[in-house]
């Protein structure tokens, strides 16, 4: 039994040290690609000479993907509301760029997904006041005796 806990645990680690960074590559990848779009559409407004509210919301989008990338890498968690936001704020940006070519129905149905997105934040950060996490319940592995 020896042998093969010490077995599972060096295996458990190599396994979790190559997801790890696999992780943080992809991460890197995403935030040189952020920030690489981000400086394109910066000069691009630059060549306009031009800021217009698309631009703007466009930035807020590249902006919170950098947020979420940074908090990651200092917190080593991913809270569900990020990605809500950065929902909410590229389908603000959808009906604002193509609100004169848009129906009723469909600006109504882009319309809800942001009222739903909104309540889901709400309902996330109510559970998370509510209902707190432990502090260690990430690093935790049950079927691992260190």
């Amino acid at each position: 039994m020896d042998i093969k806990s010490t077995t599972l645990r060096r295996v458990h680690r190599l396994m979790s040290s190559g997801l790890d960074m696999v992780e943080y590559l992809g991460l890197l990848v995403i935030g040189v690609a952020t920030t690489i779009a981000m400086g394109a559409e910066v000069l691009s407004m630059v060549d306009a000479r031009h800021v217009s509210l698309t631009d703007l919301l466009t930035m807020f989008l590249f902006l919170e993907v950098l947020a979420m990338i940074g908090h990651y890498f200092s917190s080593g968690h991913l809270p569900v509301r990020f990605p809500l936001y950065i929902a909410m704020v590229a389908l603000a940006r959808y009906l604002i760029l193509d609100m004169k070519e848009m129906t009723e129905w469909r600006m109504l149905a882009a319309t809800l997904a942001i009222f739903l997105l909104t309540l889901s934040v709400l309902v996330v950060r109510f559970g998370h006041v509510r209902f707190p996490y432990k502090d260690d319940v990430a690093s935790e592995r049950p079927y691992v005796k260190e």
